[in-house]
């Protein structure tokens, strides 16, 4: 199974109302009404949520309309995976630092917005060194309340990080320089190497 059908199973549990939809499924809810009082959701949103989930073939409907996990998917997905690993292993070639680096920020990083913050701190450096090379320009001033709004930006989304932690993150990994209020990303951002995140 290739790479963007593995990309596509992680967007679409990207949307909450499908998550919550498809643990209820996975909990035992067999049908559409079951799973609305199970998840909290409305009936429109049950019902679009569990369109996407069988559209993708994670949910599954047997003869009498029970619904049901589709197991197999995951592990046709996990089995494609390892034998990704396995074949790139046997070829001598492993993953490049620069498609590491593009599956930690499609993970981490969706439209713009910073969805979590990476728990591995090299993961997290790499992260936040994108964070700072996509909103400031190198050797221009900020002040601070500039700052706060181009980083709440990329909080919008995310309930574990807030723009004042964000901003104290790239101060302390010197991916931005403060002086008297003022913000300055220096011209010369330390780079991760692809060994950092492996």
């Amino acid at each position: 199974m290739a790479t963007d059908a593995t990309e596509q199973l992680v967007r679409l549990f990207a949307e909450e109302r499908r998550v919550r939809a498809f643990a209820a499924v996975a909990l035992g809810a067999g049908s559409a009404e079951e799973v609305a009082r199970a998840a909290g959701l409305s009936p429109k949103e049950t019902a679009v949520a569990l369109r996407r989930l069988r559209e993708q073939g994670v949910v599954t409907a047997g003869d009498g309309g029970e619904l049901g996990v589709a197991y197999g998917l995951f592990k046709e997905h996990a089995r494609a995976a390892a034998q990704r690993a396995k074949d790139s292993e046997a070829s001598g070639r492993p993953a490049s630092g620069s498609e590491r680096t593009g599956l930690v920020l499609r993970t981490f990083v969706r439209d713009g917005r910073l969805v979590r913050l990476p728990a591995q701190w090299t993961r997290k450096k790499l992260v936040l060194r994108h964070i700072a090379e996509q909103t400031f320009e190198p050797g221009v001033e900020y002040p601070e309340r500039a700052v706060n709004d181009k980083l709440r930006a990329w909080c919008q989304d995310s309930d574990d990080i807030d723009h004042v932690t964000l901003r104290r993150l790239l101060v302390d990994l010197h991916h931005l320089h403060r002086s008297e209020g003022i913000y300055r990303r220096p011209v010369d951002t330390p780079q991760a190497g692809a060994a950092d995140i492996a």
